[in-house]
């Protein structure tokens, strides 16, 4: 269940994604993980900055969260995200352990070039993950996190798009 906690986190996301830039071709999306109420790391995507594929909000965020938090075990910890993750970053939210996923707009609410594979979902890796306490809510501010991205009926240019 979606919470005021949660929307307000999201809102912090929000922010900080905005803070990357307010044009859908920046792919300003962000993260930001929680443990206990305190924030251990936030992030944005860097594929770009960096060229590095797997450079995405949540994966830099959870780099980041371990050695704030002190062990790679983040066990307990939510993990905010813009825009429901892919699934490279469900499975390294798997590994660390986080045991709460919160995401704002879902990949029907986005364009799907968002997505690394058009026909699979990362409920489907939350379903067949080997830990069962793994909970993903989504739609928390859906509407406001879906903004920032290019919609379902956008027209895209080629050369925008990384999953082709």
């Amino acid at each position: 269940m979606i919470t005021e906690d949660d929307c307000a986190w999201m809102r912090e996301a929000i922010a900080l994604a905005r803070q990357k830039g307010t044009d859908p071709a920046d792919t300003p999306i962000a993260a930001i993980i929680v443990l206990d109420g305190r924030r251990l790391a936030a992030s944005v995507n860097q594929t770009e900055e960096l060229k590095d594929a797997t450079a995405h909000a949540e994966v830099m965020a959870i780099r980041s969260a371990g050695p704030e938090y002190g062990d790679m075990d983040l066990r307990g910890a939510t993990l905010y995200s813009t825009l429901q993750p892919c699934g490279m970053c469900t499975m390294a939210s798997i590994w660390a352990k986080i045991g709460r996923i919160v995401f704002g707009a879902g990949r029907h609410d986005v364009h799907s070039m968002y997505f690394e594979d058009r026909h699979l979902d990362s409920m489907d890796f939350i379903r067949d993950a080997w830990r069962e306490d793994l909970v993903i809510e989504g739609d928390c501010l859906a509407e406001d996190c879906a903004r920032l991205y290019y919609r379902p009926g956008d027209d895209v240019p080629s050369e925008e798009q990384g999953n082709i």
